[in-house]
């Protein structure tokens, strides 16, 4: 199962303890190999993550140790494999034109 998550960090004052939690997210992060699909830093703070999770419970494991580097709001949103979803589409587009 695919998630993008974006977090939206609580707005502080950087110090040092932030500076070092957030780099260690990172390091977190890059020992996630076969459960990160993608990693990207947001302009001036937060994070871009898809994840490729086996199941919900695993997301919740993942978001609750994020939350353990940074305070932030987690936006989740699940993702489909383009071909699994142009699949759904035609299938569709023939149960529509069947009706008409």
């Amino acid at each position: 199962m695919l998630f993008l998550v974006i977090s939206a960090p609580r707005r502080s004052k950087m110090t040092p303890e932030l500076v070092e939690a957030r780099l260690a997210f990172r390091q977190w992060i890059k020992s996630l190999k076969k459960q990160v699909a993608s990693f990207y830093p947001r302009a001036g703070r937060g994070a871009v993550v898809i994840f490729d999770l086996g199941t919900r419970k695993d997301l919740t494991q993942m978001l609750r140790r994020w939350r353990t580097f940074v305070s932030a709001r987690l936006d989740v949103y699940p993702l489909q494999e383009p071909a699994i979803s142009e699949t759904e589409l035609r299938k569709k587009l023939r149960c529509l034109k069947e009706k008409e």
